[in-house]
């Protein structure tokens, strides 16, 4: 009998594991002995984290990463074949959103594997409800490009297309986070509306929206902390 796979939500950070992981998703989670994960030290961290009796030296870790090759991520539907349920964790909230899980969750749909995603915190869609922006039309962008030029030149056209009514969504290294917002603010108009949702679940969290030029008057402190940027009208 073929075994299924888990898209299990994780932390956005943190410890507090009864605000944002229903708790039948951490009794799937503990019974669980394969996984393919973006990091596998932290990856054992947070299970020992959810349980410190996990038998993490007993349990099988395949990396997923973007360096991950074909016919490795082929070769971890191997167990799944052989009847074992297998886990997917991202590194911060759910699997498979700006994350390379999509990639195994594929290829588990080719082969007829059944696919089972659980409810958890998702820092885009967390942002996107708190921001009051349009959440009927939106774009999520990922990672924005590094060159200086290149971005201004990414800026420019997402905030065209969010004063058309689409909220544009995307996200940045957290130690480059000062620099993008540095970025959007000498690049967006003085009335486009901005959203920094940073630290998202954690005690520090901070989400605020207001317009550029206000931005501009009273910017926030972000380095080294996960944040979430968006752009709408």
């Amino acid at each position: 009998m073929t075994g299924s796979i888990y898209l299990l939500p994780v932390t956005l950070g943190g410890t507090d594991f009864s605000l944002t992981i229903p708790s039948k998703v951490l009794e799937i989670t503990l019974r669980l002995r394969y996984f393919a994960v973006e990091d596998i030290r932290s990856a054992r961290r947070y299970l020992r984290a959810l349980d410190s009796s996990f038998p993490v030296d007993e349990t099988t870790f395949f990396e997923l990463s973007e360096h991950t090759t074909d016919s490795d991520v082929s070769r971890y539907l191997h167990p799944v074949r052989n009847g074992f349920d297998l886990g997917i964790m991202s590194e911060a909230g759910l699997p498979g959103i700006a994350d390379p899980g999509s990639v195994l969750t594929r290829l588990a749909h080719l082969n007829n594997i059944k696919v089972v995603p659980l409810s958890g915190p998702s820092s885009i869609l967390l942002a996107l409800i708190a921001s009051g922006m349009n959440g009927q039309n939106f774009s999520f962008h990922g990672y924005l490009p590094v060159k200086a030029s290149e971005l201004r030149k990414k800026l420019d056209e997402l905030e065209k297309r969010a004063q058309s009514g689409e909220t544009q969504i995307f996200m940045e290294a957290p130690y480059r986070n000062q620099r993008m917002y540095e970025a959007i603010t000498n690049t967006c108009k003085s009335g486009c509306l901005l959203c920094i949702a940073a630290d998202i679940s954690l005690p520090t969290e901070e989400i605020r929206v207001a317009t550029v030029s206000k931005w501009r008057k009273n910017p926030p402190s972000l380095k080294n902390r996960p944040a979430i940027f968006l752009l709408g009208k």
